[in-house]
């Protein structure tokens, strides 16, 4: 058997495997491109007339969270600077589970939306599907990120086998016959349009295996040159016994701090300290459409005193090279750190990803039935061209 026979084999039976989780996996992503955009024209409690009346400081919000969902812990209020921006509460536990966006008028203190995210948001549910096909975390992310390592072997054996031998045929193989019969535009779409979207999707593949394996995490993050720590932690506040400020006046006073140094800022995500030892953080995000850019600080909440992390979210002036491509996977994966045309961009090589399964298993199915043809059956040259070709 020649070298080409394997890899097509081996081309086949993993694509025969993984079809229907690839296919879920990159339509997911498709629909999920669009989610801020989708989000604003379908959700007007995002917005509220601007005003000139005073906004609501941290601690006035928090009380606004008691009374909303009492016995539940805010973790962030998030100050969206851009006019007519409603300000998010935003409630979130992994134990007990839950996950609430609470939508206010920064002005009047008027609730405008209580928003169930596990249980009753479209987007979470496509992200829960993309991120875990909708089983348990811990088996939807291994069964993810292996999926994604066979996406990238099929992507090599895919290009090994349709790279043309000849220079003769290199012209006809960059591009979709549509004139032809329904097998040969099938047959182009699988091996063209895979071809263009494989560049692409080496950069959704790698992204997405950021978040799939730890040890492929670090390991790049190493090889890209990172000193600091990859993961995150929290850093503690010092003693209660010895404080200056109560953690309710300490939000306040850290929020007004964070406007004066950041008059610019697009959004302040301020975070309630979670217990008496948390810190006081807050994330400053000079432009809402991506994150890898945030400053985050973080404070005592009892004496204000700035406290210093090692691990690579912290202030963006300190990252170098390596520590900025780790904050930006998300953004590399969503194509947002290149704008619209880069959204665009991974919405597309998204949807060819998610016909490849497809129109690889049409071809399969094609060359199965033609395989159990009875002998001596005629069969016209235009089929006979067509089986050739594909």
């Amino acid at each position: 058997m020649t070298l080409k026979k394997v890899v097509g084999k081996l081309h086949l039976w993993l694509g025969l495997a993984s079809g229907l989780i690839v296919f879920i996996i990159a339509i997911t992503g498709c629909i999920y491109a669009f989610q801020a955009e989708i989000s604003d024209l379908t959700q007007p409690y995002r917005f509220v007339e601007k005003s000139d009346k005073p906004q609501l400081t941290p601690s006035q919000f928090k009380a606004i969270a008691d009374s909303v969902l009492p016995g539940k812990h805010p973790h962030s209020i998030n100050y969206d600077t851009r006019e007519g921006r409603a300000a998010a509460i935003i409630f979130y536990s992994p134990d007990p589970e839950y996950y609430y966006s609470v939508y206010v008028n920064q002005y009047t203190g008027e609730v405008l939306k209580v928003k169930d995210m596990l249980h009753g948001d479209f987007f979470r549910f496509i992200l829960d599907g993309h991120f875990y096909l909708w089983l348990p975390d811990a088996i939807g992310q291994s069964v993810v990120a292996w999926s994604t390592v066979v996406f990238v072997v099929m992507m090599i054996s895919g290009i090994f086998l349709w790279w043309p031998r000849n220079r003769a045929a290199r012209k006809q193989r960059f591009k979709v016959k549509f004139n032809a019969s329904w097998k040969r535009v099938n047959y182009d779409i699988h091996n063209v349009l895979g071809f263009y979207m494989s560049w692409v999707a080496i950069v959704l593949a790698v992204t997405g295996l950021v978040w799939g394996f730890q040890w492929f995490a670090k390991t790049l993050y190493a090889v890209t040159g990172g000193e600091k720590t990859y993961e995150f932690y929290e850093p503690h506040s010092t003693d209660k016994n010895i404080a200056t400020y109560t953690p309710t006046a300490a939000v306040d006073v850290i929020y007004e701090k964070m406007k004066a140094e950041y008059p610019a800022a697009e959004m302040f995500e301020v975070h309630y300290p979670e217990t008496d030892s948390s810190s006081l953080g807050v994330a400053i995000n000079p432009d809402v459409d991506t994150y890898w850019k945030s400053d985050y600080r973080y404070f005592d909440q009892y004496t204000l005193k700035e406290i210093e992390v090692t691990h690579i979210y912290g202030k963006f002036k300190d990252a170098n090279a390596a520590d900025k491509l780790a904050r930006m996977n998300y953004d590399l994966h969503t194509g947002a750190v290149w704008g619209l045309p880069g959204k665009i961009l991974m919405f597309c090589a998204s949807l060819i990803a998610a016909s490849l399964p497809v129109t690889g298993f049409l071809l399969w199915r094609g060359r199965h039935r033609a395989k159990k043809k009875p002998v001596g059956k005629p069969t016209s040259p235009k089929n006979v061209l067509d089986l050739q070709q594909a």
